[in-house]
Order: structure tokens, then sequence, then C-alpha cells
């Protein structure tokens, strides 16, 4: 199978499948400010009905199931080439620059500037200088990285690769053979493996809940992700992967089985008898067992399915594409802000929540690609975005 063409070393189309990845935050959180499916800012009024939130609930489970732990893949597998080139402590003070300076970007800067100054809420905070003083030196702004917990935690999980690679030292040069994918059989018994894992968190850290706003029930995903795109990386198999049949037909089967197999679980959950996630959200219930079998297994089929989209149909870079990847992680950065905006012009918009969501995706992400690229010519900032 051919190797797809390469920028500087960097895969084509892992990079267009990031910046999807990152489309679909926005998209997510567009969603959850008018669907109230979820922790965003804003949860616009009026709270939709039941029948009303349910397709936005089939639709946010759907993204939640693979979006993060795609970037988490992507990131393990880069991550390998870089601890390579840089060495653990290189690498270690790299992504100290890259991750941990815009997290405490967001942190001391754009989530106060949402919370004090754009002020969703309209509430009185009397001297907006004195409720910023009150909001640092309070340490209230260690919980407060928004969308840019993703940053932290990958930081956290480069920091321990770096530690890791020090007292292992160097993995040994590939032998040259040609590299083979993992087989069906092992991608069963890494998907039972995560099955396990995740139900087993969410009886101690069930939906809806965070530590330092890091949703632990969705992290034995990331943690997957994250090592297998470091094992992808360092046997070559990655490509091979994408490219294969199992890839194919994952991700088909997950787009067909996936809404009419959680339809089920929700069923069998009783949320269409208004309980909620209290079952499906953790415990030792075989409703939450459902649910996180459900969502790994279609999250993988989703994964799986976009490594081969990208890898064959969408493997060749054109300006827009660079461009956009170039943004990307701006936009990621920004976008918290561009949304709010946006949504408080819409609030005099008397209209359906879908239609609202439609606008606000799409004027949060050019917003958003704008002011990363007009962050990109800032001094400073560039090296950050």
């Amino acid at each position: 199978m051919g190797r797809p063409k390469t920028d500087g070393g960097r895969i084509d189309w892992l990079d267009e499948l990031r910046t999807f990845m990152i489309v679909l935050v926005v998209n997510m959180h567009a969603c959850v400010t008018y669907s109230h499916v979820g922790s965003w800012y804003v949860n616009e009024a009026p709270e939709p009905s039941l029948m009303t939130k349910l397709p936005f609930v089939f639709w946010q489970a759907h993204l939640q199931s693979f979006f993060m732990g795609t970037l988490f893949l992507v990131s393990g597998y880069l991550a390998h080439g870089a601890i390579g080139r840089r060495g653990p402590a290189g690498f270690a003070r790299e992504r100290l620059f890259r991750l941990g300076l815009p997290t405490l970007l967001y942190m001391l800067v754009l989530h106060p500037l949402i919370v004090i100054a754009i002020n969703p809420y309209g509430n009185d905070y009397g001297s907006k200088l004195r409720a910023y003083e009150r909001f640092v030196l309070h340490g209230d702004f260690v919980g407060s990285s928004g969308p840019m917990w993703f940053a932290a935690a990958l930081l956290v999980f480069c920091l321990v690769l770096a530690a890791v690679r020090r007292m292992r030292g160097a993995d040994a040069a590939p032998d040259g053979s040609e590299p083979a994918g993992p087989s069906p059989r092992a991608v069963l018994l890494w998907l039972a493996g995560l099955i396990g894992a995740t139900f087993l968190t969410r009886t101690v850290q069930p939906l809806n809940t965070s530590v330092l706003n890091m949703q632990l029930c969705y992290f034995p995903q990331y943690v997957f992700a994250f090592v297998t795109g470091l094992a992808a990386a360092r046997g070559r198999w990655l490509e091979r992967l994408a490219g294969s049949p199992l890839a194919r037909r994952s991700g088909w089967c997950a787009l067909v089985l996936g809404t009419p197999l959680l339809a089920g679980v929700l069923v069998f959950g009783g949320v269409l008898k208004g309980k909620g996630l209290t079952l499906l959200g953790g415990g030792w219930h075989l409703a939450a067992l459902a649910y996180a079998a459900w969502e790994q297994t279609v999250g993988t089929g989703l994964g799986l399915g976009c490594l081969a989209l990208f890898s064959t149909k969408l493997n060749r870079a054109t300006p827009l594409s660079k461009w956009l990847s170039n943004r990307s992680f701006g936009v990621y950065l920004f976008h918290p802000v561009i949304l709010i905006l946006v949504t408080l012009a819409l609030r005099p918009l008397d209209t359906d929540p879908f239609f609202k969501v439609a606008i606000l995706t799409a004027l949060g992400l050019a917003g958003s690609f704008l002011v990363a690229d007009l962050a990109r010519r800032v001094p400073g900032l560039r090296a950050l975005v």
C-alpha cells in the first residue's frame, strides 16, 4: 500500500482528520447551547421538550463516542515521532510550551473574558476588575480550562510518556519488515478491555461528573486511544489499519447500526420514562454496562471509519486544507469566545433550535478561523496557535 504524500514529515490526512474533529467539537458545543444535553457556558432558554431533545441526544452521543478519542489517537501517533526527534527532556519542554501555555492563556484570559467581561448570564459582578482579582487569587482558574481540558490532559499524558521513555531508554529501530496491522481478534480484545475499563470507571465517576473540569468517565477511551496512537507509530501500522477492509466495514456498521442500537439502550435504561441518565450514567447497573458497550463499540467503529475515509479519499493536501489545518488549534482555543458572542447575537431570533444550531455552528467556525488567522499574525501568539 502506497504511503500518502507528506509535508515536512507529517501525514496530510492525519492533519485533515484532526481539523475535522475540531469542527465537530465546535458543532457539539453549539448543540449543547440549545439542546441542554450536556454542559456548556450557556444553555439558552427555553429548554426543549423531550421529543425535541432526542435528535440531539442521538447526534451528540455519536459525536461523544469517537471525536475526542480520535484526537487523542492522532496526538499519540504524532507524539511518538516528536519524542524520537527531541528526546524525553526536549519533548517535555516543547509540550509544556505548546500545551501548557495555551491552557494557561485560556484559564487566565479567555475563560474570565467569557464569564466576567462578556457575562452571558447577566450577573452583577460589581467591579469586574475586582471579580477577576478574586478569580485569580482564590484559585478558581485552576478548574476553568473549558475545552482546553483536552490540552491539559494531553500534557499530562505526554509528560508521563517522557518520564517512561527516560527510564526505559529509546525504542529499538524498526526492523524494516513490512508492518502488519492489528488483527480483528486483537481489535476485539482491545474493545472488550475498553468497555470493561469504561464501565468500572463509571462506577465511581459517572456521567456528568468531573474533577477539575476533567470528565473522567470518558478517560478510559482517551488513554487507550493515546497509547494506541503511540503503538501504531512505533509499529508503523496505522496506515495499513486505515486502509484495511476492517476499518471500512467497521465504519459502515457503526453508521448503520449505531442509531437503532442506541434507541434500544435508551429504552432499556428507561430514558423515555423520564429516568434520564440515572441508570445509563454509571454504577453497577446492566443499563450502564449496555451504554458503555454501545458507546465504545460504535465509537471504535466510527473512528476506524474516519481513518478509512481520510486515508483513502482525503489523503491529498490542498492549499485550503493546509490553511485550515494550520489554524485548527487556534480554532479549538478561541471558539468558546466566538460561540458565546454569536449566541448572544442570536437571542432575538425566534426559531427552532435545530436552525439556530446550524447558524451558530457556521458563524462560530467562520469567526473562529478568522480569529485564529489573526492570532497567527501577532508576535508571540503565533508560536502558541
